[in-house]
């Protein structure tokens, strides 16, 4: 399962993989423009991975790291919802690994500059997609997905963090811990 995070818009993407055989499970957005706080918007978030992770049983859960932009305020609200959604993967047990967004693009397209477009672009052709995500969002999350694949699924490289609870995510952060 891939995540890309956002408290507007969150992409949700599950692949199946038979062997080398790759195929598309579940692609969707949730949509939190019209929830009245960012606390709502977290518990939704919360509660829509759990509902996914009930729902297709992925072995793990790839999510796009945030990246630093200009504003604070942004990146702060995007920090919550990846928390929120790695605490709803781990709180069904599942292995959390994080990419960084020029991963998950080199990842895809060889380009770790590409454009969202172009991602979506090579999408369509190695899932087989019929019809066109109306959100980028949407091929965002099934880019970590399939990034997550291609780096062996499992993977502990230096890119991918591997989280298996609470006490690993602590011990592999501790910059980002606050007592």
């Amino acid at each position: 399962m891939g995540i890309d995070p956002g408290t507007n818009n969150m992409g949700l993407g599950v692949i199946g993989v038979h062997r080398q055989d790759l195929h598309l499970v579940a692609m969707d957005v949730l949509k939190m423009d019209r929830l009245p706080n960012h606390a709502l918007k977290l518990k939704k978030i919360f509660e829509t991975v759990v509902r996914n992770i009930d729902a297709y049983h992925p072995d793990e859960l790839a999510i796009e790291s945030p990246f630093f932009g200009k504003n604070v305020q942004s990146m702060l609200k995007l920090g919550r919802a990846q928390g929120v959604a790695i605490a709803a993967a781990l709180h069904r047990d599942i292995p959390v690994f994080e990419y960084s967004p020029r991963k998950i693009k080199q990842s895809i397209t060889g380009k770790g500059g590409a454009s969202k477009e172009q991602v979506a672009a090579m999408l369509y052709r190695v899932l087989k997609i019929d019809g066109v995500p109306d959100n980028l969002d949407i091929t965002d999350a099934l880019a970590a997905a399939l990034c997550h694949f291609f780096q062996g699924s499992k993977a502990g490289g230096q890119e991918s963090k591997g989280y298996t609870g609470w006490k690993a995510f602590v011990a592999g952060n501790p910059g980002r811990i606050s007592g």
